[in-house]
């Protein structure tokens, strides 16, 4: 059987920590791991994997500093991948946030129709800005986010929280991931009803073998 193929939206949220950790190496050297994942909003554990990834592709070269510590630089491939990530990700950032407010706007449609107005958004993410900005054309209420790696308290003007039970009471649940949405479905589904947990069709969560939030 051949290896399921990452989905677009997972290979978009690939290439965009990718090209934020070349930017960060190529802007401050000096840069800890940890300074790496908080400036690029990510676990400190993916900001590592990445990291690494990096330079076993050849984009990156780490050499030791003192106080046991690493500095980082990009190489000559490096900056041709950064330079080709970023002509990339300008160029399909119109048609992600078109897409991405269609779908936003197609779930709360779902949710009003059913009187599910109080709203939890699972994942810190460009998507769950988007949200936020369709749900203004919907009578929703945004309980806040919830991203257990998301070390800031607040996200988009939102409350962040650990875990759904800390949320408190919502009607349904919205994933946001990017990163790793059908994750983020999987893990609340332990606790959530899978029919009060919901996601933008471009994210292609499955639930129970069928594909789309809506399904």
């Amino acid at each position: 059987m051949a290896p399921d193929r990452p989905s677009s939206s997972q290979s978009d949220a690939e290439m965009k920590i990718t090209l934020g950790l070349l930017n960060a190496v190529h802007d401050n050297s000096a840069l800890s791991q940890r300074s790496m994942a908080k400036e690029l909003g990510i676990a400190l554990g993916l900001a590592n994997s990445y990291l690494k990834r990096c330079i076993k592709k050849g984009l990156i070269k780490a050499n030791q500093a003192p106080a046991n510590r690493y500095a980082y630089y990009l190489t000559p491939k490096g900056f041709a991948e950064k330079g080709q990530l970023t002509v990339r990700y300008l160029t399909m950032s119109f048609d992600f946030f078109r897409h991405a407010r269609t779908h936003c706007a197609d779930t709360f449609d779902f949710c009003v129709a059913r009187d599910w107005n109080r709203v939890g958004l699972v994942g810190t993410s460009d998507l769950g800005e988007i949200a936020i900005l369709c749900a203004r054309e919907h009578p929703i209420d945004f309980a806040g986010f919830i991203d257990p790696d998301c070390e800031a308290p607040t996200f988009s003007g939102l409350p962040v929280y650990a875990s759904a039970a800390d949320m408190g009471a919502v009607d349904v649940y919205v994933i946001v991931d990017l990163s790793a949405p059908q994750a983020a479905f999987d893990s609340l589904n332990k606790s959530v009803p899978s029919e009060r947990i919901l996601a933008p069709q471009l994210l292609n969560v499955s639930r129970q073998g069928r594909p789309g939030g809506l399904s």
